[in-house]
């Protein structure tokens, strides 16, 4: 991860933590043309690992954490990632293994971040 992946993952953990309560405790950020990867790890609050103890509970958390994510980005453009990158985001990508923990987002510019940011 070059400083500015590294960069946006706190830009990340700080939108989530501003808009969810908590963020992820881990983000590993990689560029990849227009695409910024992110994979995050402890995303789970407490009361939601104990409600994933449940069958119904994992799916229902798989759902919020997917649908919920996208459009809270949806409904609070996040203004210091575009600012940071000099680009617009156009689109999200998001998927979460409650068991592990382990999330994965993806999101999608308006312009070749891998090329602009390349240390």
């Amino acid at each position: 991860m070059n400083k500015y992946e590294a960069e946006f993952s706190n830009l990340v953990r700080s939108f989530r933590k501003k808009h969810m309560g908590k963020g992820p405790s881990k983000v590993r950020t990689t560029f990849c043309k227009h695409w910024a990867i992110c994979e995050m790890e402890g995303n789970l609050s407490p009361v939601e690992k104990f409600i994933a103890s449940a069958d119904e509970g994992k799916q229902m958390l798989r759902a919020a954490r997917t649908e919920m994510v996208k459009e809270m980005y949806k409904k609070n453009r996040p203004a210091e990632m575009e600012e940071f990158l000099q680009a617009r985001l156009i689109d999200l990508f998001v998927d979460i293994d409650i068991e592990r923990d382990f999330g994965m987002s993806v999101f999608v510019f308006d312009q070749d971040i891998q090329s602009k940011f390349m240390d």
